[in-house]
């Protein structure tokens, strides 16, 4: 392998150098476009400009900011002076952005130069310097609060970054209490950007709208990070996220070739097409669909009101975003209801023992490969788990069928997936058990036509106390990002558990469920 393509930093240097003057990033909202070759002069110069305000090799520098360009240019540059991008979502609570701050061990936040209240409070309790970056316009620089020293032009020429350099830092919500940080090197995001490159054939002449958050990797990786590497475009929308009254008119005016989406957003953008649509839709090569499973029926209607083929992926924080993916309709048949075949690293269903199952018998799904984290931080115990019989445990349930496709069962692991956004019922359990009257909680995940799962939860009030369903969720807004908050609240004085006292969630959901109407709820199971 030639040596640049084993970190990004040396992929997006050569997409920079061999398409130059094509489009790379746009906000649409500023009417701001940045050519690749002049997005790498900004992001070496703000590289340049961390490096003279102390980031060195290896400090996490904490990022919070909505989709900006600004965010696009701060990211690479902290990769690109070999420290470590840990990206945060800005909607977070104060306590959050303590608990994911403290844990990365970040050195250093950044933000857009409004600030974010919350981060900057957590910020400030642990010491950490709290610096803003701004680009004013297409034809100046970034700004640091930090420092107006002005780097030298060629101040990180002599800066190479090493495939084994840790670029990504994020966090999983494990069904553990405490969410799992996970170290993506240079080499896992190389080596990701370029399996869903060729996958999806992702050249200079495509173009996308960004319309998820750029702290997950799904955003990130597979939206914004593959397509500079393509030397392709992308556009931050107008509505500085996703909005489906300006969606259509973003992909136009950018001449999208193909979108990445959850399932809640290809719903939102369905339905938007049934009641208003729009008077032409530009010409897709493809839509494709990641981080929950995508009903086969919304799938159809998809391919019907757009004309182009839906591909859905299968895809993990872990594995620096891809698994498995359908393919493009010239290399093969994409079929509903499956999450295709792996792209660029092995992948295996594995009984309990470790024995690889024949086709058509789920098992626990694994992969190996080198877009794969070398292991969770400072967590032996989540890693001898993760890490058996040679193996990464994706926590998921599946089979793979004659054709090498593999079919979604479940999840070992509880997590509820509210429309892409894997929250953890112990951490909202953890949240509820610390309010003074509640004596016990259990949140779980129930069956939603909007969001795949919605959440909701179970409490039983301390004795001689009055608390109200409404109490409990003003509590859990104070402490929770908006998502984790559960949508309804029963309050009990009992819940069941089985016969050797555990609670399961599934059979705690099923008992509240049934209560409210029998002829509501749809039977849980594969």
């Amino acid at each position: 392998m030639e040596k640049h393509t084993l970190t990004l930093t040396g992929l997006l240097a050569k997409a920079a150098s061999e398409f130059p003057g094509r489009r790379a990033v746009s906000a649409a909202c500023r009417n701001l476009d940045l050519a690749h070759a002049r997005l790498r002069e900004l992001v070496d110069h703000a590289a340049a400009l961390l490096a003279a305000s102390g980031v060195g090799p290896g400090d996490v520098v904490a990022l919070t900011f909505p989709n900006t360009v600004e965010f696009v240019i701060m990211f690479l540059a902290v990769i690109r002076c070999r420290a470590t991008a840990a990206p945060l979502n800005s909607a977070y609570t104060a306590e959050e952005f303590e608990f994911y701050l403290s844990d990365s061990e970040s050195k250093l936040l950044l933000t857009g130069h409004e600030g974010n209240q919350p981060a900057q409070s957590a910020a400030s309790k642990l010491n950490i310097p709290h610096v803003t970056a701004k680009l004013h316009s297409a034809d100046s620089r970034i700004t640091l609060s930090s420092t107006d020293v002005e780097p030298s032009p060629d101040a990180m020429s002599k800066v190479v970054n090493d495939p084994s350099d840790v670029a990504l830092f994020l966090h999983t919500s494990g069904t553990t209490s405490r969410p799992k940080g996970v170290p993506l090197t240079q080499l896992n995001l190389a080596s990701s950007v370029q399996n869903i490159k060729s996958v999806y054939k992702l050249t200079e002449s495509d173009s996308t709208v960004i319309v998820l958050p750029l702290f997950h990797v799904h955003g990130l990786v597979a939206g914004l990070l593959s397509s500079l590497v393509a030397g392709a475009a992308v556009a931050l929308p107008a509505a500085g996220r996703f909005s489906a009254s300006t969606f259509w008119a973003d992909m136009v005016s950018y001449n999208a070739t193909w979108y990445t989406a959850v399932p809640t957003i290809h719903q939102i953008i369905l339905d938007r097409h049934l009641s208003k649509p729009e008077p032409a839709y530009p010409r897709l090569r493809f839509m494709r669909s990641c981080s929950a499973s995508l009903a086969p029926s919304i799938l159809d209607r998809l391919e019907e009101a757009f004309d182009a083929p839906v591909l859905e992926a299968y895809a993990m924080t872990e594995a620096t975003h891809l698994m498995a993916s359908n393919p493009l309709p010239e290399d093969g048949e994409h079929k509903p209801g499956s999450v295709g075949r792996p792209v660029g690293q092995e992948m295996a269903v594995l009984d309990e023992h470790g024995a690889i199952q024949a086709a058509g018998v789920s098992g626990e799904v694994c992969i190996r490969g080198p877009n794969v984290t070398k292991g969770y931080k400072n967590n032996p115990e989540a890693n001898k788990q993760a890490f058996q019989f040679g193996w990464f445990h994706t926590g998921d349930v599946g089979f793979m069928d004659s054709d090498g496709y593999l079919h979604l069962v479940g999840r070992i692991k509880e997590l509820i997936n509210r429309g892409g956004e894997k929250i953890s019922p112990v951490e909202v359990d953890a949240v509820l058990l610390a309010h003074p009257d509640i004596a016990q909680a259990v949140a779980f995940g129930v069956p939603d036509d909007k969001y795949g799962e919605e959440i909701n939860c179970a409490v039983i009030p301390r004795e001689g106390t009055k608390v109200t369903e409404q109490d409990v969720i003003q509590y859990c807004r104070k402490n929770l990002a908006s998502f984790k908050v559960p949508k309804k609240v029963f309050l009990t004085d009992a819940v069941p558990k089985t016969a050797s006292g555990k609670i399961q969630r599934r059979i705690v959901a099923e008992h509240f469920l049934a209560q409210i109407s029998t002829a509501k709820v749809p039977k849980f199971g594969a």
